[in-house]
Parts: structure tokens; C-alpha cells; sequence
């Protein structure tokens, strides 16, 4: 095994491979991503060995888009084959541009892609109570239908604005763990459990299932960080700090935080449940439950990787 000091496990957000202001199409994807590798490569020739997750929900959300405008012609994909989908498109898309900046600062480097498979409890709560958003906005008449004739569960985000929303299940173990682990005691950098993993679940025969589920990104990178004994986690996101009473005219931003302060500041609703919540929640988790002495995590801007690993961005969070 490496030296975990320079190992590092690193979440890329949705920024990261799609910009929000443009339309998505795989050109824009690979030119954003082009950037991001940037940034990745400068930690690889400082001397780091990365292991990438990252979020995959607009590619999901397209994926399922074409199916649904060519369910007349062709046979439908259910969500888990979606995910299994985007992850095995967006490591082989990272991956690439990565090589390619290693190659051009004369550091060629093989990047392995593994399509990875999550278990979780078929009996979680969460799939009593769907939360998680996928897919575009519907208006009413189109999400009733999509009710009625898919059985989908529906959610309005606001004045007749409707979502589909599926079950968001805890990650319970990471069935390529151990090829996972192969590759980074090879010193090589791995993209794994991209979108949170392929959720799958253990039926009554004791065999696996895929489930139509989401899996939070930033929980698995947890996961995946006690299981590689990783000292620390990064996470890259839109925003350079952590903020509390974000957007108000009290906001204030933090460069360091503890584990007592974090939970007490998630218990206050201090940070939104759709952008920086899962975030400090992945921390807490990997703080509480990872083994390595010091344990940190860094929540910071992409564009601001290189500082926030030398301690000059972002915000450190901490057990003590």
C-alpha cells in the first residue's frame, strides 16, 4: 500500500464534467472535463495517487430522457442499467482526459475505469419514502401520466413544477472493494463508484438485483475511504468554502470545522438539502467511522484544488 499521506480519495461534483450553463452534449462534457483534469493532473505531479468518484445526475437524466422519447421504438432501460451506463461513459471520459494532461507534463500514466456495484438493504427505509430528484422538470400533465402509466413517484418542486424522485438507499459494502484495493496497492489511479454505484441488493434466494435507486455520491466516497484506510477525503464542489446562513447577509464563511460542530450545525439546518447537506452528512460519516489517526475532509472549488490541498482554500474539517 502507498503511503496513505499521499493518498488521497476525490469526489468530483456535477461541475466537474458538466458546466450548468451550457446544454450538456458530449463535446461540452469532454471539454469541461478536459479542464477539471487539469487540476487533477497538477496533484498527480505533486506527488499524490488519486482515487476519483463523481456524481453522474444530469448524464442520468438524459439517459432517461432518450428512453422515454424512444420508448415507442426501442425497449425501455430500467435506472440501474442507466447508472452502469453513465459510469462506464464518464470514467472512460475522465480517464482520457486525465492521460492526455499526464502526457503532455511528461507523465504518462495508465487510469483504470471500474464499473462498480453497491450493495444496499432491500428492507432501507428509503425505499419506503422516495426523495431523490432525477430527470427534468415535468409539468403536471406529464408527470401524472408518468404516474399512472410508469408508476413513478412524483414530487412537486414548486408552483406546478413536478420531479421524479427514487429511493435513496444507505451503501452498505462495495462488491469491487477488493480489485479496487488491487489497483491502488499497484500505485495506480482508479475512477470507481461513480454516481454512488450501481445500487444493487441481495433477494431471498441470497442473490443480487439491481435496484431503481440513487445512491448518494458523497456516502459512498465515504465508504470507499474507510475501506482504502485513506486519511483524507476531498471533496470538489462549485463553492470554495463552507458557508453558514448561506445566500443572507450574515453568511460567513469557514476554513476549518470539527466533527461536534458540523453535526451541530447540520441539526440547525444550516446547509441545504440539496447542495452542501450530503456533503457535511459524508463527512460526519467518514469522521465517525474511519480508523486513520487524523482523519480529514476538504470541501472546496475544483478550480481551487492545488490551494485547497496545500491548506490556502477551502475547509477543513476535523474530528477535534
Amino acid at each position: 500500500m502507498p503511503d496513505t499521506r499521499q493518498l488521497l480519495v476525490v469526489a468530483l461534483g456535477g461541475n466537474a464534467i458538466s458546466a450548468p450553463d451550457r446544454r450538456g452534449t458530449i463535446e461540452e462534457q469532454f471539454a469541461q472535463t478536459q479542464k477539471t483534469a487539469r487540476f487533477l493532473a497538477e496533484a498527480v505531479v505533486a506527488g499524490y495517487q488519486l482515487v476519483l468518484t463523481h456524481g453522474n445526475g444530469p448524464q442520468v437524466g438524459n439517459v432517461m430522457r432518450r428512453v422515454e422519447l424512444a420508448r415507442t421504438e426501442l425497449y425501455p432501460l430500467p435506472l440501474e442499467v442507466c447508472v452502469a451506463d453513465t459510469q462506464a461513459g464518464m470514467g472512460y471520459m475522465i480517464a482520457q482526459c486525465l492521460m492526455n494532461e499526464l502526457i503532455e507534463r511528461d507523465r504518462p500514466q495508465s487510469i483504470s475505469t471500474i464499473v462498480t456495484s453497491v450493495l444496499v438493504d432491500r428492507l432501507d427505509p428509503a425505499f419506503l419514502n422516495p426523495s431523490k430528484p432525477i430527470g427534468p422538470r415535468l409539468i403536471r400533465n406529464v408527470a401524472e401520466a408518468h404516474r399512472l402509466v410508469d408508476g413513478w413517484h412524483i414530487q412537486e418542486e414548486g408552483p406546478e413544477i413536478f420531479r421524479r424522485v427514487v429511493p435513496s438507499p444507505k451503501p452498505r459494502d462495495i462488491l469491487e472493494i477488493n480489485t479496487i484495493r488491487r489497483i491502488v496497492e499497484d500505485g495506480e489511479h482508479v475512477i470507481c463508484c461513480g454516481g454512488g454505484g450501481i445500487p444493487v441488493y441481495l433477494d431471498e434466494t441470497g442473490r443480487y438485483q439491481g435496484a431503481a435507486a440513487v445512491i448518494d455520491k458523497d456516502l459512498t466516497t465515504s465508504l470507499l475511504a474507510r475501506e482504502l484506510g485513506v486519511s483524507t477525503v476531498v471533496i470538489l464542489t462549485g463553492t470554495e468554502y463552507v458557508c453558514l446562513d448561506f445566500g443572507t447577509l450574515t453568511q460567513r464563511t469557514l476554513t476549518q470545522l470539527t466533527l461536534p460542530e458540523a453535526e451541530r450545525y447540520l441539526v440547525e439546518d444550516q446547509f441545504g438539502a440539496g447542495s452542501m447537506r450530503p456533503k457535511i452528512e459524508a463527512a460526519i460519516d467518514f469522521l465517525t467511522h474511519s480508523r486513520a489517526e487524523e482523519p480529514q475532509v476538504i470541501i472546496a472549488d475544483l478550480n481551487r484544488f492545488s490551494e485547497a490541498l496545500a491548506g490556502t482554500s477551502g475547509t477543513r474539517i476535523v474530528r477535534q
